[in-house]
């Protein structure tokens, strides 16, 4: 398995420095790791010590590394390093295809007649595509992943196993003291260029569907609930979860473990830090956090146990405040 450097330039653009175009690598390796055969990439200035000790055949970096990079060895010049490491593994990826990564239908799947799959789509060891469920051009469902009937999913997507589309929404009526089953009769949308990580888990609707727009980006163990809508290239990390009937705009992030109630409306360009428990609407951009600090235990139970009283502590000081004006 191999590139070579005059390849990568002509694929991705950027400047060769320091080698010849027919020069191969071999690997694509962490600075400190990279042998002589390896492309490896600097994009944080902080590593800068790194660089210099790196054994990586050449690394890509940024303009302002230029000097630095070519007084160590090749270096490919790019704008930006991480995202030309980002296309140089999606090109090594392309070169080096196995045969089974190929489109078509692995035997051991199961899609029922009236399910539509495009020929390019790649359907992968014990996948169940169910009744009336569209799959895309180009989309790639890894092993036993379950997309359940009606939902759909656009162009160009990767669903990593494990992936369950469209089980039923966690729906019940309360009645005498028993739970009555509320029938799902939703579906799933997926827009284009979707990733889903392992094990995630996207309820249909209620009576709507749920929506996944183009360019969302879903780690691993997800829970996305009935009737949630996630705007255009939004970015959750793994373990969080989202209620029911939430939107999210576009362009957010959400950090890991992070939980999000039912029935908000979070803005375009949000962001949440890892842990925070999302309770009312965001209606503007911008970075939002609510994690209780780690701390020893006695510590933390002694402050958590004052976090308790803070609104009697409140009262007390407007009452307090209160007798300072009278007086």
């Amino acid at each position: 398995m191999s590139l070579r450097l005059g390849a990568i330039v002509d694929a991705l653009g950027g400047a060769l420095e320091g080698a010849s175009r027919e020069a191969q690598v071999h690997a694509i390796a962490p600075l400190q790791t990279a042998g002589s055969d390896a492309l490896s990439f600097l994009s944080n200035p902080r590593y800068q010590s790194q660089l210099a000790a790196s054994q990586a055949a050449c690394v890509i970096v940024g303009p302002a590394m230029r000097e630095a990079a070519l007084a160590r060895g090749a270096c490919i010049v790019a704008a930006d390093p991480y995202v030309y490491f980002a296309r140089v593994t999606q090109l090594w990826a392309r070169e080096h295809r196995h045969e089974d990564d190929q489109a078509g239908i692995h035997p051991s799947a199961v899609v029922h007649a009236l399910a539509q799959v495009h020929p390019t789509a790649r359907i992968g060891p014990l996948c169940v595509v169910e009744r009336g469920a569209v799959i895309g051009a180009h989309t790639q469902l890894k092993s036993r992943v379950t997309v359940g009937e009606h939902c759909q999913l656009g162009e160009r997507c990767i669903v990593h196993p494990g992936v369950v589309i469209g089980a039923d929404g966690f729906g019940f009526a309360h009645e005498a003291g028993q739970w009555v089953k509320i029938e799902q009769l939703g579906a799933v949308r997926i827009g284009d260029d979707v990733e889903i990580g392992a094990n995630t888990c996207i309820d249909r609707g209620a009576l709507g569907d749920t929506v996944i727009e183009d360019g969302v980006k879903l780690d691993n163990l997800i829970q996305i609930a009935h009737n949630v809508h996630i705007g255009r290239h939004t970015a959750m990390a793994g373990c969080s979860a989202v209620a029911g009937s939430t939107k999210i705009g576009a362009h957010c992030t959400i950090a890991g473990a992070a939980s999000i109630i039912g029935h908000l409306e979070l803005a375009d360009n949000v962001h949440i830090s890892t842990n925070t428990v999302v309770t009312h609407s965001i209606s503007r951009p911008g970075q939002y956090t609510g994690v209780f600090p780690m701390d020893d235990n006695a510590r933390w139970e002694k402050n958590a146990a004052t976090l308790r009283q803070l609104h009697k502590l409140r009262e007390r000081i407007k009452a307090l405040e209160q007798t300072r004006k009278d007086g």
